[in-house]
């Protein structure tokens, strides 16, 4: 049996970068570890047509965070005169407690991004599926 290596923690450090970007000591660091998993969670199932690979996050010292979703269709996310992404930042806001600022980036070429490509042959099988009768 061969050693498996995680392909993001292989890479971290030299082509990839962190996806959480702060720091912190003993019970701090699994309190927000766990903020983490529900930022992530909140925006993966709060948009889930908005075709998003990442969700960066970087934490700055006086109860700040930065949140960045990286989106294939990021008027999707913006919504008419931002209406949408106010409502996520409500959102985060009261499930962390803290001041949060929301950047989108644009996902130049979707095609290129292994994430969303998988994405996008999952929806499309299940949707032959449910038209072929099966």
């Amino acid at each position: 049996m061969g050693r498996k290596v995680h392909p993001t923690g292989f890479r971290l450090g030299m082509v990839e970068k962190h996806r959480s970007r702060w720091y912190a000591e003993g019970g701090e660091y699994t309190d927000l570890l766990a903020e983490d998993r529900k930022i992530r969670k909140l925006v993966f199932e709060t948009l889930p047509e908005a075709q998003i690979s990442k969700v960066e996050i970087e934490r700055f010292p006086p109860a700040q965070v930065r949140v960045t979703v990286h989106s294939a269709k990021p008027g999707v996310i913006i919504g008419r005169k931002g209406a949408t992404v106010n409502a996520l930042r409500n959102d985060l806001q009261t499930t962390t407690g803290k001041r949060v600022k929301l950047d989108i980036a644009e996902i130049e070429h979707p095609e290129l991004d292994a994430l969303l490509v998988a994405r996008s042959i999952a929806e499309q099988l299940s949707g032959v599926s449910r038209t072929s009768g099966r």
